[in-house]
């Protein structure tokens, strides 16, 4: 019976005008939004929880050189950061706050573990040209997911937020992943680092002066770090924003910081954006190129080959930004030691120093000393003429010479006499000196009994048995 009370026919009739159909649901029914999970919305806690649990299964590391790990556990990690990857892709789902703390730990879980150690291979793998020899690491599947996840973080989450997780030892840890000698995994810390620093202003010192200390200690300590490249190219952006005139903190980085990298014998790894970072320094003050100059000479290599060839690239460059009022100061030892270059063995050295004189502004900088260069510049090719083994090398450098020789004919000329004169001295100075010698024999020879050997005598006991000493063998 109580079935029948309830049904329709008997319940009791109810007014059916607009009015009262508009007061029965004020809500609307299209578009509305889906209710929080603290207000109890079933839909929105079960994709709530399905994504904490997503993220609590991505705290699970695998290693993936461990033969007990399940392929099928590795698969489907990968599945879920692909899961969250999308959430945090999606425009109309905003991330919830409290999805932030489990994502942030995940991120921490996956990211800051202890590196393998340096392999034999560590520089050869960082080289450009050598990038099949580059050590990958086997949790690049999960990690670059990780990577794009906190990218994602840094770019859509507001800073003030984020800030309760992205601290100081959060940088610390991610300055230290730079030593992975996996570039790919470099190259994703290299564009989430850059993004912190734009995005989180009260960071940038703290993050400059950390950066700084890594290329210290590689400098001066161990000269083993994969990741100076990347962190060059960080500090590239970076000079690129600064304001002219420069401050004295920047001004200090560059001598301090970025002029001794060129000394390490890791050089030719990174020097494309090292050089890049100091050229930037003197495009905003030039006034800076005579610093920068003398610094380069100043760590100038001895036998590395291709680090000369590095540099000297380098100084044609610079010599382009150069403040033309300091071309006269710099002329002479620019010039002294681009001649060393072209008199060097190495035919790669030689010919690339001869190539800068095709520079039109290092040949103007010489012209500014032309007294003071040529004599030294006209001593390197007289001798690049009569001594160096390369053909190729000397006819470059007959080039140069005749291209000299239409600056200045009468100072090349007095150069030439110059150094005729001294080969002429140095030469009578040698007969002078064989003479002298000649004379030292031959007073020797008179007195010949000096020269003859003096005889010795050997003593020996009673009982020393001289037929065994004449029966032993010799060696």
């Amino acid at each position: 019976m109580g079935i029948r009370r309830d049904s329709p026919k008997n319940s009791p009739r109810k007014k059916t005008t607009l009015k009262h159909l508009f007061d029965l649901d004020p809500k609307p029914y299209v578009g509305s939004p889906l209710p929080s999970p603290r207000r109890g919305g079933g839909g929105t806690d079960y994709e709530h929880d399905g994504i904490l649990s997503a993220i609590s299964y991505c705290n699970s590391v695998f290693t993936f050189t461990d033969p007990q790990e399940s392929p099928s556990q590795q698969d489907l990690k990968r599945l879920k950061l692909m899961d969250v990857v999308s959430l945090l892709k999606s425009p109309k789902k905003p991330l919830h706050e409290q999805l932030l703390s489990p994502l942030m730990s995940m991120v921490s879980v996956n990211l800051f573990r202890p590196l393998p150690p340096p392999s034999k291979t560590s520089i050869v793998s960082a080289l450009p040209d050598d990038e099949e020899l580059s050590t990958f690491t086997p949790l690049w599947p999960h990690l670059q997911l990780v990577y794009d996840i906190l990218l994602r973080l840094v770019l859509n989450v507001d800073s003030k937020k984020l800030k309760d997780y992205i601290d100081h030892q959060f940088i610390r840890n991610l300055l230290y992943l730079f030593q992975s000698e996996d570039p790919r995994e470099r190259e994703s810390l290299k564009n989430v680092f850059h993004r912190i620093y734009s995005r989180f202003t009260s960071y940038r010192s703290f993050m400059r002066k950390a950066m700084n200390d890594v290329f210290l200690h590689y400098v001066f300590e161990t000269e083993k770090h994969c990741g100076i490249g990347e962190l060059l190219e960080i500090w590239g952006s970076i000079i690129n924003g600064f304001g002219v005139p420069l401050k004295e903190e920047h001004k200090l980085f560059l001598m301090r910081v970025l002029l001794p990298l060129h000394k390490p014998k890791g050089l030719q790894v990174y020097h494309r954006q090292l050089a890049y970072c100091v050229s930037q320094f003197v495009q905003k003050e030039p006034a800076l190129g005579g610093v920068v100059v003398r610094g380069i000479l100043r760590y100038w290599p001895i036998t590395n080959c291709h680090k000369e060839v590095l540099l000297i690239g380098e100084l044609e460059e610079l010599v382009e930004n150069i403040d033309p009022d300091q071309y006269r100061t710099l002329a002479l030892p620019l010039c002294s030691r681009i001649t060393r270059c072209f008199n060097s063995c190495n035919s790669q050295v030689a010919e690339r120093a001869l190539y800068v004189w095709n520079n039109e502004q290092f040949v103007k900088m010489a012209s500014e000393a032309m007294e003071e260069v040529f004599p030294v510049v006209v001593e390197g090719m007289e001798r690049n003429l009569k001594l160096h083994w390369s053909k190729s090398v000397k006819q470059l450098t007959e080039n140069v010479k005749a291209m000299l020789e239409e600056m200045d004919p009468p100072l090349y000329d007095k150069c030439l006499r110059e150094i005729h004169h001294r080969e002429s001295e140095a030469h009578r100075e040698q007969i002078k000196r064989q003479q002298k010698w000649d004379q030292i024999e031959t007073a020797a020879a008179k007195h010949s009994h000096f020269l003859q050997p003096t005889k010795t005598m050997c003593f020996f006991p009673l009982n020393y048995n001289l037929q065994a000493l004449v029966s032993q063998p010799t060696n």
